[in-house]
């Protein structure tokens, strides 16, 4: 009888599971510069949300674009020339029968300014803005036609960035991890009737509609993640971190810890303290200390507005530990506040025979 094989990896299993580095065209360099933003995987990239869209799908005539807006526009260059002063600027000037635009230039190469010859036609996407001689365009992005070509059919998704890394290379990544839902990756692990009670789309339509909108989708919506499909990714993250917290809940659980079962200090501390504990307060110390003495470590949070009695809680629970012949610490954010506790332990514990010792991020290790 032949032995199992080994158990397949998450990457064979789901294609988003894989290294970023399993895309076309992504290096050690990339890699990094990716990972600078948060994606090291597929999964991470699908996940990487656009910050908002352009609308590339239609074509705005010169003369009725209007300052402020951001739009495409197709014109034929009439005129280009280099002014050297008081800043050296390429200066271009482009018509399309309805409206002229000047395209300023601050950076360019030799290359670049060979484009702009007399004649040429030219697709343009940027911000008008006023200019000396009518709108202008600062640094657009320029694509040179060479002859009738389609519009985009969706809408341009502009992502977080850092550094060396372009919108180009991330749509193009996008789309490349786009084309693997097809192959598997992100399988719907929720319930159809589900989604539709809670009028979500199915998870790799939501996807595709995120980093691909068709032309007319909301584009507002999808950028303040008020969009049923931003919606659906956002569960299926909360639904990823809370499986995430029941997974280590449940790990934690199976440690072992010592039992503090010796509660004779944190009573004698209740008895001697300079006020009497509230009934909640007693109520949560009591919850505190059947956690302490069971054999696995404690998961608690305990909150309370401030002056609620919260450190009261804490001591009780360093007695209990202490009782049990075992140190206990009490960790504060600041110094200032660790001082604070200090103060307090000290007045509530030293009389009781407990010694306390500050320590901060200042002092000698020794200490």
């Amino acid at each position: 009888m032949a032995a199992p094989g080994p158990s397949p990896t998450p990457a064979a299993v789901d294609p988003a599971a894989r290294p970023v580095t399993a895309l076309r065209g992504v290096g050690p360099q990339l890699a990094r510069r990716l990972e600078r933003i948060g994606v090291r995987t597929v999964a991470d990239l699908l996940l990487h949300r656009p910050l908002r869209y352009e609308d590339r799908t239609r074509l705005v005539p010169l003369g009725a674009l209007r300052p402020g807006a951001r739009a495409l526009v197709e014109a034929t260059v009439e005129l280009a020339e280099v002014r050297p002063h008081p800043r050296r600027q390429l200066l271009v000037r482009v018509s399309d029968g309805t409206g002229a635009l000047t395209l300023r230039f601050f950076h360019f190469s030799e290359a670049q300014r060979r484009l702009f010859r007399r004649g040429a036609r030219m697709r343009l996407w940027g911000e008008a803005r006023a200019g000396p001689a009518g709108l202008e365009m600062v640094h657009p992005e320029v694509r040179v036609l060479r002859g009738a070509e389609p519009l985009e059919a969706a809408l341009t998704p502009v992502y977080p960035a850092t550094e060396g890394l372009h919108q180009a290379v991330l749509r193009r990544l996008a789309g490349e991890a786009l084309a693997l839902l097809d192959r598997g990756a992100f399988p719907e692990l929720l319930p159809e009737r589900l989604l539709q009670g809670l009028g979500l789309p199915p998870l790799h339509e939501a996807l595709r509609l995120v980093h691909r909108p068709p032309a007319g989708a909301d584009a507002e919506a999808l950028a303040a993640g008020t969009h049923p499909a931003v919606r659906r990714l956002a569960l299926e993250e909360l639904l990823a971190h809370a499986l995430s917290l029941r997974r280590l809940r449940a790990k934690v659980r199976t440690a072992a810890a010592p039992a503090l079962e010796d509660g004779t200090l944190a009573e004698r501390l209740l008895e001697t303290l300079p006020f009497a504990p509230t009934g909640a307060q007693r109520r949560v110390i009591a919850e505190v200390a059947a956690d302490l003495a069971r054999p696995r470590p404690m998961l608690r949070l305990v909150q309370g507005d401030v002056g609620s009695g919260k450190t009261v809680v804490a001591a009780a629970a360093l007695c209990r530990a202490v009782g049990s012949g075992w140190q206990g610490a009490l960790m504060a954010p600041t110094e200032l506040l660790a001082e604070q506790h200090a103060r307090s332990l000290t007045t509530w514990l030293e009389p009781l025979g407990v010694r306390v010792v500050l320590l901060t991020g200042g002092r000698r290790r020794g200490r």
